[in-house]
């Protein structure tokens, strides 16, 4: 089964939500909890200037799902006929344009399913048809990793009814989501230590496991540990247990223990000291290289010489070159200019082998 990164899905938007009324088709995104199936919807709505309307099907009914009788009754060729009066959420998706977010369908009522079923379909229910320029997003664990959940598996028909994606996001996803949303010591563990990010194997019952969603939440809660050079690594493993697993919060203590805070990306690439990388390993220059692109220090306003740039190639792994000449090609204009530093002192080849490998 094709799975696709949340950088890839993001890529799709423009050609997925395209069009009004009947031209507007469901996206359904499945995944496992915790992957930010919800910060899709949200950063999707944030791209097309939309607010967000969530409904956790999980936790509705079929009431919730077709409103209140209502007090005053209607008129239908002549007679008197009751009539029901539906809950906000609906009447906001039907008479503004929203992205409507349907959150976990797959744990539903097979009622509520039903109705979102034909919200998907056809824009509608109980008379009530939605905006034309609201767009809809599903999110349910099934499809791939379905075993692992208590979830009722969608039917072919009513996987019909939806635009369906399987959502595998990378290291490289998260890593970018949290720049300015999770400590900068977090993210470097992860980027020394990916297979800390989330558990991906069997799940034994009872055992709490590191998620994208946990990761997040935990760094909330001990930044101020994080922050004090004193650092109560005790505390910090101990808090760990709980929003990240035993393992996974050992590991992290270890880190931060021999954490060494005094290099930083706007030392080596800014200050020009490079002595703070020479006694750096492979995974650590490719971590440096990675946090000083989250921060955009090689973009179109980089503050980085040339000469610096050039002089880093001199003291980073062989992989690491390649990695950092790679990284500073988004900006071809910096690039260019390294280069010219490179020609200046005679030194293309050194600057241009990196690149061979690639061949």
């Amino acid at each position: 089964m094709q799975t696709i990164t949340f950088k890839q899905f993001a890529s799709l938007i423009p050609l997925l939500f395209e069009g009004e009324g009947d031209d507007l088709y469901s996206v359904l995104i499945r995944g496992r909890h915790g992957v930010g199936k919800s910060q899709v919807a949200y950063q999707t709505a944030a791209g097309l200037n939309l607010p967000v309307v969530e409904q956790r099907a999980s936790q509705m009914t079929e009431g919730d799902l077709l409103g209140l009788p209502s007090p005053h009754m209607i008129k239908i060729n002549g007679q008197d006929a009751a009539s029901l009066r539906p809950f906000s959420w609906l009447v906001k998706a039907c008479t503004e344009p929203v992205v409507l977010f349907l959150d976990e369908i797959d744990r539903a009522t097979t009622e509520v399913r039903q109705g979102f079923f034909q919200l998907g379909d056809s824009r509608q229910i109980n008379g009530w048809k939605l905006h034309p320029k609201t767009r809809v997003i599903g999110a349910v664990n099934g499809g791939l990793h379905a075993a692992q959940y208590q979830v009722a598996d969608m039917d072919p028909a009513e996987l019909d009814r939806w635009v369906t994606f399987d959502i595998e996001p990378d290291v490289e996803d998260w890593l970018l989501w949290g720049k300015d949303k999770v400590h900068s010591i977090v993210l470097d563990f992860i980027r020394q230590n990916h297979n800390h990010l989330e558990h991906k194997g069997e799940f034994e019952p009872g055992v709490v496991y590191p998620t994208r969603r946990s990761w997040h939440r935990f760094s909330t809660r001990v930044s101020p540990l994080l922050n004090d050079d004193e650092c109560d690594s005790i505390a910090l493993m101990l808090v760990g247990t709980g929003f990240v697993g035993t393992e996974t919060a050992i590991a992290f203590r270890e880190f931060v223990v021999n954490y060494d805070r005094h290099v930083t990306v706007e030392e080596v690439f800014i200050d020009g000291n490079l002595k703070k990388a020479e006694g750096l390993d492979l995974v650590e220059h490719c971590a440096l290289i990675e946090k000083a692109e989250a921060k955009d220090l090689f973009g179109e306003h980089t503050m980085v010489l040339p000469e610096t740039a050039f002089a880093y190639i001199d003291v980073a792994p062989a992989e690491a070159k390649l990695k950092f000449i790679q990284t500073i090609t988004s900006n071809l204009e910096f690039f260019t200019k390294v280069r010219d530093e490179a020609i200046g002192l005679g030194r293309l080849d050194d600057f241009m082998s990196p690149l061979q490998s690639l061949k």
